[in-house]
């Protein structure tokens, strides 16, 4: 295939993967040169520097024209050793960058994946295993960027082994994976190290280009009261191919302890360990429906409505609930006309009052093509923000600017962004 029809090909690739559920546990890197990037510049009526709107805490923000940060991921994935029965061993190696400013500036430099898969192994029947460190089932939401659920972390399994009408998978990870210790006598005083198993069976047909995903982990607390502060989740996903174009997931997840991702490596995430210090006593619950439609040649949008309710009886209880959807028009083969509309409360218990924002962006925008999932993007924004005197403090110390906003309930920043994929 040459790259022209590569690129050609490469949105509708994507779309078939956001309508299955995106990254299954079992997806592979492609041999190649890969990467992500997203960076743009930006100010406000406020001046100073480039402003977003979000309430901060459990919830995510709407990205299209509210994106101060700047992230990118480069990597490449080689066939390294093949066997004379067809048997191949495949190395991955991705670096990443972040930076939470609209200037990579002083950014470091990580390790987000390093491992090496087996594939067509006769004894896998179609399965592949591995061990390392990658990106493991994490589908998202792309316009709120919540990856609903995430399993990245180091550890080795074997996925997507035929069983039944789907395929199951297992994988083992080691998190926190760090000791503590007495800074006078050195010696070893506790750990916050977890072991996470994760179990997944997907592709359960239920209905006409419909199917049930299953995900769970049990996770195992290592430190002096592993006894209880040990936890699980359980997601369930229906993943409906054909709507208009496009897919729908409806989501139903609940985690315990640290299997709520509370305090966990990043955001709002269930999948990977929370923190070891959480009790029995803290849960999550989420309830989503992702939709994206692609109606006509020209004319596509994403749509998302999402409940989630978190308790903590020794912090503070919260309830997140936010619904929106970005429309996008295509003018020609390389030009749309995208806006964004996202309406998003919280109400928890050490903030009187529910907490209400509301973000509105427009953007004409470049693109590769006039898929929704054309990349790349170089998109000029403008972004109006509106919130209740309940969300002032949350919309100030959300904001990369810091509190400019003061006691104003509404904003408008304006600026360039782009994003791609490759």
């Amino acid at each position: 295939m040459n790259r022209k029809t590569l690129l050609k090909a490469l949105p509708a690739a994507i779309a078939l993967a956001v309508s299955c559920g995106a990254a299954h546990a079992g997806d592979h890197d492609t041999e190649g040169f890969h990467g992500y990037l997203r960076a743009g510049a930006g100010s406000s009526n406020h001046g100073g520097t480039q402003s977003c709107y979000g309430l901060g805490g459990i919830t995510m923000g709407y990205r299209l024209g509210n994106e101060c940060d700047s992230y990118t991921e480069l990597g490449y994935t080689k066939e390294i050793a093949k066997s004379a029965n067809g048997a191949s061993f495949v190395a991955t190696v991705w670096a990443d960058a972040y930076k939470n400013s609209s200037d990579f500036g002083d950014a470091k430099l990580g390790l987000a994946k390093a491992y090496i898969e087996a594939r067509n192994v006769p004894e896998l029947n179609g399965g592949v295993a591995w061990i390392g460190k990658r990106y493991y089932s994490r589908p998202d939401i792309h316009m709120l960027d919540l990856q609903y659920i995430n399993m990245n972390g180091t550890g080795g399994g074997i996925d997507r082994y035929p069983l039944g009408p789907g395929k199951v998978s297992y994988a083992m990870f080691k998190d926190s994976d760090f000791n503590n210790k007495d800074p006078l006598t050195g010696k070893v005083t506790d750990s916050t190290s977890a072991l996470r198993q994760n179990f997944l069976y997907e592709g359960l047909p239920v209905n006409t280009d419909g199917a049930l995903d299953f995900a769970a982990s049990i996770i195992s607390a290592e430190g002096k009261d592993n006894a209880t502060h040990g936890g699980w989740q359980l997601s369930v996903f229906h993943r409906q191919g054909k709507v208009a174009g496009g897919g729908n997931t409806f989501g139903v997840q609940y985690g315990v302890g640290p299997g709520t991702g509370i305090n966990g490596p990043c955001c709002a995430r269930i999948g990977p360990s929370g923190s070891t210090l959480l009790d029995s006593d803290v849960t999550r619950l989420r309830v989503f429906d992702s939709l994206w439609v692609q109606p006509t040649r020209d004319f596509s949008m994403e749509f998302v409505a999402l409940y989630q309710r978190d308790k903590n009886p020794k912090a503070a209880n919260s309830t997140w609930t936010t619904v929106g959807a970005r429309p996008v028009y295509a003018l020609s083969d390389n030009f749309k006309l995208q806006a964004e509309l996202g309406v998003t409360s919280l109400k928890t218990d050490t903030t009187p009052g529910t907490q209400r924002l509301t973000k509105l962006t427009i953007a004409p925008t470049l693109s590769l093509g006039r898929d929704y999932w054309s990349r790349p993007e170089l998109r000029f924004f403008v972004s109006y923000g509106k919130w209740n005197d309940a969300a002032s403090a949350s919309v100030n110390a959300s904001n990369n600017s810091g509190p400019v906003y003061g006691k104003d309930t509404s904003g408008v920043s304006y600026g360039v962004h782009m994003e791609a994929w490759w």
